[in-house]
């Protein structure tokens, strides 16, 4: 595949402040992105409550580019985080500390958020990945979108990687998709035939009061207001780089394919609203450990044979642009070890101890950070 017709691909990760010592969850966001930007810049910033910061990719053409972008990201705010007596976690929710109602950041903008959805912020201390794949034809980009829907719910099984909430288990594998279902603005997108439907379905949700702003679509697929992309934001933070990079990686051969398609003609499969919430359900509860629901057919499958058709839908793009094999061995060290949830849950077993979670995904979110054995940066 030449160059020129490979889409740029960038990600947008977001993470959990905890104190270093307890391991709980602290409003001191702040602390870690005035740190942070040091070395990052305007790639680290802060998120709707003063739990969570957020690093963000510049555009890459390479995955080796977007992986090294993503270590970098992570190292930088692990360091920024040690610095202060604290620590960044990839969790999908908080492990412990409270977290229920969390301390939403200043801002007008917060303000009408907190006006306009109420409760709705208290369940808000989610963390995720976004991925954003370049596409200026916005027609083009609506219509790839009906093609991208049917493997939502697969996606999220891939990165399931929040377990717990309020220091229990919830028994799911993605319990942050779960609390995000309730928004009016969350879950697929609408089956759409243009950009101008697309802008009128916007128009009517802020009319209805069901938006901040344009910016608040929070469709776990939809067209970026401020860049030239789409961008798919079903996904749990992974624990690893690694694993965010691989998902990127599958997600623009996905859109590829797609667009392939549609230049065919094909405006995409409509899919039965109760099947898609079906297969979003069991998907966040069973994550890789369990079964899935193509969303097709409404077929009850094994979430590895679901994750398997999806890699063999974008294998001849992965081929072509080289990230086959990066794809290819997540899914192998997902079978091996389990996705987030399944890991995070080990952690635990180990000695019943949730704090040993919360170490885990701090050593996996940024390994090899130097720490001195006073705690402090080497």
């Amino acid at each position: 595949m030449p160059e020129s017709s490979i889409p740029l691909l960038g990600v947008e990760e977001e993470f959990l402040v905890v104190d270093a010592g307890r391991g709980e969850v602290v409003p001191e966001a702040a602390t870690v992105v005035e740190r942070a930007r040091r070395a990052l810049g305007a790639r680290v910033g802060g998120e709707i409550t003063k739990l969570q910061v957020e690093t963000r990719t510049e555009p890459c053409l390479r995955l080796a580019d977007l992986s090294t972008q993503l270590t970098e990201g992570r190292a930088a705010i692990q360091a920024a985080a040690l610095s202060a007596g604290l620590r960044v976690i990839a969790s999908g929710s908080p492990v412990l500390g409270r977290a229920v109602p969390p301390p939403i950041t200043e801002g007008p903008r917060q303000d009408r958020g907190t006006a306009t959805f109420r409760g709705l912020h208290d369940d808000i201390a989610i963390c995720a990945v976004h991925v954003h794949v370049a596409e200026h034809d916005r027609d083009r980009a609506v219509l790839i979108c009906n093609h991208l829907r049917q493997y939502l719910p697969v996606l999220l099984a891939l990165t399931a990687n929040s377990p717990y909430w309020s220091e229990r288990d919830t028994g799911y594998a993605s319990w942050r998709t779960i609390t995000w279902q309730r928004w009016p603005v969350a879950g697929p997108p609408p089956f759409l035939t243009s950009a101008r439907e697309y802008d009128a379905r916007v128009d009517a949700l802020l009319d209805a009061g069901a938006l901040v702003d344009r910016g608040t679509v929070f469709w776990d697929l939809r067209l970026s207001e401020h860049k030239p992309t789409i961008e798919v934001r079903v996904a749990d933070v992974p624990v690893t780089a690694g694993e965010s990079a691989a998902l990127a990686a599958l997600v623009r051969a996905l859109v590829t394919v797609a667009g392939e398609a549609v230049d065919r003609g094909d405006a995409g499969p409509k899919l039965a609203s109760e099947v898609m919430r079906l297969a979003y359900w069991r998907a966040a509860r069973d994550g890789m450990g369990g079964h899935g629901v193509d969303t097709v057919s409404g077929t009850v499958l094994p979430a590895a044979v679901l994750a398997g058709r999806l890699v063999e839908v974008a294998r001849p793009v992965l081929a072509e642009t080289g990230d086959l094999g990066r794809v290819e061995g997540w899914l192998a060290r997902l079978a091996e070890e389990g996705d987030g949830a399944a890991r995070q849950r080990a952690a635990a077993a180990r000695r019943g101890c949730l704090g040993d979670v919360v170490d885990e995904l701090a050593t996996r979110t940024a390994p090899g950070v130097p720490v001195a054995e006073d705690g402090t940066l080497a």
